[in-house]
């Protein structure tokens, strides 16, 4: 088997112009791990995009036909060996490198493979000087082919796409370790000794350091495996549909569907139908028969957003659903057996809506059975820097990512921002839209975007 050296030169991109468009996709759920492999790969003139899970990665790779994908040893969300075999028969063309020696099933080597290890030895010997630990045992100098041993650990994600440059000073675990670069990168069990314990509970979705927001993910973690109701209630703008992606993806459910409908959005008169199905003929205008949203989702999950909308007729058909797992089409005597896992949300206090009536009390607490609070951005202001950070490297995906500066930083954080994290980002992108192609966000996008709201 092929090895590179530790010490080897960076290879020498040849002809610019033939390797501009180069694309690599890399999936990890470890953010610094994706930034370091960007910068490096950015440097010898790849276009590199982002995944934070094997869902997502997957999504990437249909979107953008990569030449190469590098995969950290560990993902979220998927089983690392099974992924990897699915997709190198699923994009035969991509040439596929992963980090901790997974199997990749065999197969031709791409003609930038030497490029894509050295770009993980970089990314290992950065790993490896930022960790103040014992070495492990194996002192072997040498990178294997398809191992380059970079353990991961999620944090929350600064994603970006074709750049690794931060618009902020990002927030990363302590560099102050003397450990020579040359070292061999610390194994996962040893880098988790001495760390915070509640960075086990982060997830890489949900973006901040604040205590809120880590009881956030630790309750997603501990409820998501089950097939237990979960509410979701927070301001507008607070992320509930993202808690709710979270709980489907690392449940056993992730392979079936997310079936997503918001009751406020849909006339009452079409929500039952909409919900339910119908059999054609069921009312006017129903020329044929369909399911609903609920068989939809048989064998996945049903989010319900906004369920504090629902209308008190159409509450009791839902309650006789969750008791029994059985729907009736509108228009249709039989019932259909169904098998959803129903994650409901909503910006009221159902509690006190079920003291005046307003909602049904027996549903509530049928949906209610494991409650989670997303927080509004005011309770964890802290995580500002790093949301604008992650919101301006989404924003360059397809142009070069701005920055912003400190005036316009200070702007940000004297808002009281009543929508939250939307607020923010929509916020952010009139700024972007302003500036055109100044490569700065000053005080004046900042105010501009403030003002429309």
């Amino acid at each position: 088997m092929l090895c590179v050296p530790a010490s080897a030169p960076a290879p020498s991109p040849s002809s610019s112009a033939r390797i501009r468009h180069r694309t690599a996709l890399v999936a990890s759920a470890d953010s610094s791990f994706r930034q370091r492999l960007a910068q490096t790969l950015s440097g010898l003139r790849w276009q590199v995009r982002e995944a934070d899970g094997g869902a997502q990665a997957w999504a990437e790779a249909q979107a953008t036909l990569p030449e190469a994908l590098i995969v950290d040893s560990w993902l979220p969300d998927l089983d690392l060996n099974e992924f990897l075999n699915d997709f190198k028969e699923t994009f035969p063309q991509v040439d596929v490198v992963a980090a901790g020696g997974a199997s990749t099933q065999e197969s031709p080597r791409g003609p930038y493979r030497q490029e894509l290890l050295y770009a993980l030895r970089r990314c290992q010997d950065t790993d490896s000087a930022s960790w103040n630990l014992a070495p492990p045992l194996n002192q072997s100098k040498t990178v294997s082919e398809d191992a380059a041993h970079v353990a991961p650990w999620p944090i929350p994600p600064v994603s970006s796409a074709g750049t690794a440059a931060s618009s902020l000073a990002p927030i990363s675990a302590d560099t102050s370790s003397k450990v020579s670069s040359t070292s061999t990168p610390v194994p996962l069990l040893q880098r988790v000794q001495g760390t915070d314990p509640a960075s086990s509970d982060r997830l890489p979705e949900l973006i901040g350091d604040a205590p809120c927001m880590i009881e956030v993910s630790r309750r997603i973690r501990l409820v998501a495996p089950r097939l237990t109701p979960v509410l979701i209630e927070g301001p507008t703008g607070s992320g509930k549909e993202i808690v709710a992606e979270a709980l489907h993806r690392l449940s056993p459910r992730c392979r079936k569907p997310f079936v997503a409908i918001n009751c406020a959005a849909i006339p009452e008169a079409l929500l039952e139908a909409e919900l339910f199905g119908h059999t054609r003929g069921a009312f006017t205008g129903a020329v044929h028969g369909r399911i609903g949203r609920i068989e939809a989702a048989d064998g996945g999950t049903l989010f319900l957003d906004e369920i504090g909308e629902m209308p008190l007729a159409l509450q009791s058909k839902l309650l006789r659903f969750v008791e029994c797992g059985e729907l009736q089409r509108v228009g249709d005597n039989e019932t259909v057996k169904v098998d959803v896992r129903i994650v409901a949300a909503t910006h009221r206090p159902l509690a006190q809506h079920t003291l005046t009536g307003t909602f049904r009390a027996d549903l509530y607490y049928r949906l209610a059975v494991f409650l989670i609070r997303t927080p509004a951005l005011a309770e964890h202001g802290q995580d500002l820097p790093r949301l604008v950070d992650y919101f301006m490297q989404r924003l360059g995906r397809e142009t070069p990512v701005k920055s912003v500066d400190k005036g316009a930083l200070a702007k940000l954080a004297a808002h009281d921002w009543p929508g939250n994290v939307r607020e923010l980002e929509h916020v952010l992108e009139r700024g972007v839209i302003l500036a055109g192609a100044e490569p700065l966000l000053t005080s004046r996008e900042i105010d501009f975007g403030l003002s429309v709201n």
